[in-house]
């Protein structure tokens, strides 16, 4: 086990590197979850999710959770604690009015509200940024200045990220009301992450909804409303993205890797990852 645990101005930046672990009710900071390598359970208040590689999830403050490794491969992750003070300080900065104002709808404000939890690919920027504070704590953080930078671009990155992924998805409801709006982009998020959480398995329509609370009809249009796309399309879309991943970082073989990510077809599989992809998964190999 590897554990390096760096504060930056109040801030906690936690790089762990293990097979097992548990950690239970957490609560009382913003929480920025990375999971690198491997996979990470959580129980987040009443609800069971699974960071899978390349993601990540932001935790209100007054989130109850516990998480847990149990894997029989290595597993790296990167976690972010952050007070109320300093999320307020981040938010009343110059630095972060400028890079909101111009982009973002004037209603979008995050101070003192409740950010809708959810989970994220770690791509683009953001996945820049988080590789950069693994490797200032690697290097023994020899510029405590430049991984500030690192962490406040993570921020910056993330908020941006919500704006488009939460604000701009809730907007385009078709809802009168704002509230409204949120809510039920909240319980489609949930929807999403457990999809996500649960790719592997054989999941039906109607258990989504149950445990988002919604009808399957009200799903259905408020999902395609939200992603432009059913539930069904993001589900394939996710099994063919950990599909690339495996393909990439193992050497199961492909009939293997159609059975592990919750394909009953290897036909199938190679014919929507060729459509997706423009290779197929032996030539992505």
């Amino acid at each position: 086990m590897k554990y390096n645990k760096i504060l930056v101005n109040g801030a906690e930046i936690i790089r762990e590197i293990t097979y097992n672990s548990c950690h239970s009710k957490f609560t009382g900071k913003y929480a920025l979850h990375v999971v690198i390598k491997g996979e990470v359970n959580f129980t987040i208040e009443k609800r069971n999710i699974t960071l899978a590689p390349g993601s990540f999830i932001f935790l209100n403050s007054d989130t109850v959770y516990t998480q847990e490794i149990n894997s029989t491969m290595e597993v790296e992750k990167l976690t972010i604690l952050l007070d109320a003070d300093f999320i307020q300080e981040f938010e009343d900065s110059s630095l972060f009015k400028e890079y909101l104002l111009p982009d973002c709808p004037e209603n979008f404000n995050l101070k003192r509200k409740r950010l809708v939890e959810s989970i994220y690919p770690l791509e683009g920027d953001i996945k820049f940024n988080v590789l950069q504070l693994i490797r200032q704590i690697e290097d023994g953080v020899k510029n405590p200045q430049l991984l500030k930078a690192y962490l406040n671009h993570t921020l910056l990155d993330y908020y941006d990220l919500y704006n488009s992924e939460i604000t701009k998805r809730a907007a385009s409801l078709q809802f009168l009301n704002g509230s409204t709006k949120t809510e039920i982009l909240r319980r489609l998020s949930v929807a999403r992450d457990y999809m996500i959480s649960n790719y592997k398995k054989r999941i039906q329509l109607d258990e989504i909804a149950q445990v988002a609370c919604l009808s399957v009809n009200h799903l259905l249009r408020t999902f395609k409303q939200a992603y432009q796309q059913s539930p069904h399309q993001f589900l394939t879309g996710v099994r063919l993205q950990q599909a690339k991943y495996l393909l990439r970082n193992t050497n199961y073989p492909v009939g293997e890797i159609v059975d592990i990510v919750g394909f009953e077809c290897p036909s199938s599989f190679i014919r929507l990852f060729r459509n997706s992809f423009n290779v197929t998964p032996g030539q992505y190999r």
